[in-house]
């Protein structure tokens, strides 16, 4: 080899730069690039999970869009959060609350928007059910709060109806004598902490005898469910929960006429609203159902009025009833009603009857037609979103 190319390939060999020098360096370059990008990936994954879990809350019947990704990750150190409202902000609505209980709400937004859509309206408030063997679950409220829906948590003193109707472990006794206390309490601060305002619904339909909770059942006795009552509702002031709603809610009187309501109020002190439970059975009217119900709740306190579960059963009637309901609640003399709760179940989802608005076409329109005329607190209207079908959607077009 001539001098001349020797002296070439030296200069070649200078020139390799540190990439051209085995895969070993190559190799450990990766490795770093590996893990920072897996830094970076952890980072993220870790504010995706400790981020704020406040809402974002637009207002009554308004839902909020779906955080995108850049949302979440930098939701940790944003301050464009949501105030958090306050209890008396809800309590004195300006127009009626429309509510939903659907075994979707409030977890599935399809769910409540395609029942919003088939109403003709945006609900205002959602209703659940939660057990005493469950915890108070701030995700749920936050997902009532994105969808502009005020979360009604009806909160059940016992293990669930696969239990029956006799539950001694959960008696009325037991429950005022603080055998319950440390989970009430738990409860209690959980809500405290969390500061959303949340309506509690606590053993509705006491004067009835198909829950536990019955004076009439568990080895319960008279005064029991007051005393009940007053015990929960102390434990959640000593644990600074005030942003609750305290809803007392009993049956309508039909099938237990003989059971007084005065005996089961817990009293002004222990009450923010007062509601009652009706269903129409064989009833032609709303009065029918309800108005009886009415003046004994008027003649206990001047509390405002929630009707917590609404619904009629299937027939050639349901319709006509339907709208006769609307025509009812907007009549002056319910202006202390200040919202109703649609039970939209049947009996596949915890119903006792096809309750559903929108079991088939002529009920839907007459509930969106109905709906369509009370004056609804921070609803935004719908009903020019498109045509309703009975599968509880609707169709544009």
């Amino acid at each position: 080899m001539s001098e001349t190319a020797r002296s070439s390939g030296r200069s070649r060999a200078k020139r390799l730069r540190w990439w051209n020098r085995g895969s070993g360096v190559r190799l450990r370059l990766w490795m770093a690039v590996n893990v920072v990008v897996l830094s970076l990936l952890s980072y993220g994954v870790y504010l995706l999970a400790n981020s704020s879990s406040e809402p974002v809350y637009q207002g009554l019947g308004v839902p909020a869009a779906e955080p995108g990704l850049k949302d979440r990750l930098t939701s940790g150190t944003s301050t464009a959060r949501s105030t958090v409202p306050q209890k008396a902000s809800f309590t004195a609505p300006e127009g009626k609350y429309f509510g939903l209980s659907s075994t979707q709400i409030p977890w599935s937004s399809k769910k409540t928007d395609s029942l919003a859509k088939a109403a003709g309206q945006r609900p205002t408030m959602s209703e659940y059910f939660v057990n005493w063997n469950e915890d108070f679950d701030p995700d749920t409220v936050d997902a009532s709060y994105r969808q502009g829906m005020l979360p009604v948590v009806s909160w059940q003193p016992w293990a669930g109806r696969k239990y029956g109707t006799n539950q001694p472990k959960y008696a009325l006794a037991k429950i005022a004598d603080g055998t319950y206390d440390a989970y009430v309490t738990r409860f209690a601060k959980t809500v405290a902490a969390h500061r959303w305002p949340v309506v509690i619904r606590f053993a509705h339909e006491m004067n009835g005898a198909w829950y536990p909770w019955s004076e009439q059942r568990s080895g319960n006795h008279k005064g029991d469910y007051v005393k009940a009552w007053r015990h929960v509702h102390d434990l959640f002031e000593q644990a600074g929960a005030d942003n609750v709603i305290w809803l007392w809610s009993p049956n309508i009187l039909r099938p237990v006429p003989e059971v007084s309501l005065a005996g089961l109020y817990p009293g002004d002190d222990y009450t923010d609203w007062v509601g009652t439970v009706g269903y129409a059975v064989h009833e032609k009217t709303a009065a029918a159902v309800f108005d009886p119900t009415m003046k004994k709740l008027r003649r206990l306190t001047d509390r405002p009025i929630v009707i917590t579960e609404a619904g009629a059963q299937p027939g050639a009637s349901k319709a006509a009833w339907i709208t006769d309901f609307f025509k009812w609640l907007g009549k002056s003399e319910q202006d202390d009603v200040i919202g109703f709760i649609w039970f939209e179940r049947d009996r596949e989802q915890g119903g006792g009857a096809d309750w559903r608005f929108t079991e088939n076409a002529a009920t839907l329109r007459a509930f969106r037609r109905g709906l369509a005329h009370i004056d609804l607190t921070g609803s935004a209207d719908l009903s020019t979103s498109g045509t309703p079908t009975a599968s509880g959607t609707a169709t544009t077009g």
